[in-house]
């Protein structure tokens, strides 16, 4: 089993959490709503990775004025690829807290769509479990 290091931004802009929708089919996590991040490439550090992944997948114009490791845990996932394989993998989340100093998307293929959620808003979007538990860790869900 591969194991994958995944830089995993929760990023934040005037009390909203930034939520982006994976495609319904591929990903870890297909169709649900998500934190985007993705993983570290060999001898890349922490923070350019992370910077990497938020211009890859969130464009050029979003601007993050802070960062701030947070919390890091590990899970076996299963990934589906466009072509409809599929890879099971051993995934280390290492989460950041990141303040953005706007809210400038431009998504590119990995997503379907974003929004800019409130914490109260949360439990309104069909969140996946990794995601779920990051806002249950951070104390912004209770118990859904």
């Amino acid at each position: 089993m591969r194991q994958r290091i995944i830089v995993c931004p929760l990023i934040q802009n005037q009390g909203a959490f930034l939520l982006c929708k994976m495609p319904a089919d591929r990903g870890v996590f297909p169709g649900q709503w998500a934190l985007s991040g993705g993983g570290l490439e060999p001898g890349e550090r922490l923070e350019e990775g992370l910077r990497r992944e938020i211009r890859e997948e969130l464009g050029e114009r979003l601007h993050i004025a802070a960062i701030k490791p947070w919390s890091f845990r590990d899970d076996i996932r299963t990934k589906t690829y466009a072509d409809g394989s599929t890879e099971q993998l051993h995934m280390i989340y290492l989460i950041f807290d990141c303040e953005a100093g706007n809210r400038d998307v431009t998504l590119n293929d990995e997503f379907v769509d974003h929004a800019w959620v409130e914490p109260e808003r949360l439990q309104d979007y069909d969140l996946n479990v990794a995601t779920l538990q990051t806002f249950l860790e951070k104390g912004v869900l209770t118990a859904v």
